[in-house]
């Protein structure tokens, strides 16, 4: 009876061993399968990373990255940088330059960037006609003259000093100086004077021949020598 009881014995503790090894196998597979951890092999890292265009980068094993810092952490790769590019211009520089010819400017240099790049002035460049400070547009031509042609500019627009011409103006002549005149003697240089004081100055030297005694005749002898 004794040897019937330790059978029994034996037997439920056997079952009981083999159900806890069972129900201990199943707890730690599923404990492996919830907690897989993804193991990249290197074929897997060099495989293209295909695109979505809704959710950002996807990969070919199924990894989706969020954002472009994600995919650099991941591929190694930086993400594209935004290319300004420089928007150049062309400018003719010639004249009193030491190295005339078409220089490459950059959008905002200014006159004197060019004429640097032109080698500066020579001796002879009238430095200060051109606007130094004036923005270089394409296809400007920096033409920088000498100051020799500067100066007969200033000289014909009248700024030095008047040049004799040597004919009897009749608006300011006196009685003296129109006396000189072919066929003026005094009594018409005295009329001359009257109708200067009467009507104002002359308008034109035609308007001589307002004065009695002088006509198209005696006109035509002085009209080489008379001024207003």
């Amino acid at each position: 009876m004794k040897n019937k009881n330790l059978k029994l014995l034996l037997t439920v503790i056997c079952m009981l061993a083999a159900g806890i090894c069972y129900h201990y196998s199943r707890q730690t597979g599923r404990t492996q399968e919830s907690g897989q951890v993804l193991e990249f092999s290197e074929e897997d890292r060099q495989r293209p990373k295909s695109r979505n265009s809704s959710n950002g980068i996807k990969s070919d094993t199924g990894l989706r990255y969020e954002s472009a810092a994600d995919s650099e952490l991941e591929t190694g790769a930086k993400p594209a940088v935004p290319f300004t590019e420089e928007i150049s211009c062309f400018v003719h520089v010639c004249g009193e330059v030491k190295e005339p010819g078409v220089y490459e400017m950059k959008q905002g240099d200014r006159v004197f960037h060019a004429i640097e790049k032109a080698g500066g002035f020579t001796d002879e460049a009238a430095q200060g006609y051109l606007n130094l400070a004036l923005e270089v547009t394409d296809g400007m031509k920096l033409a920088v003259p000498p100051k020799e042609w500067v100066d007969a500019q200033t000289f014909q627009e009248g700024e030095s000093e008047e040049v004799p011409t040597g004919k009897v103006d009749l608006n300011t002549a006196t009685k003296e100086e129109l006396m000189t005149l072919k066929g003026v003697g005094q009594a018409k240089a005295e009329s001359i004077l009257e109708y200067r004081d009467t009507h104002g100055k002359f308008q034109a030297i035609e308007d001589i021949m307002n004065i009695p005694g002088i006509k198209e005749g005696a006109f035509e002898k002085i009209k080489d020598d008379i001024t207003v």
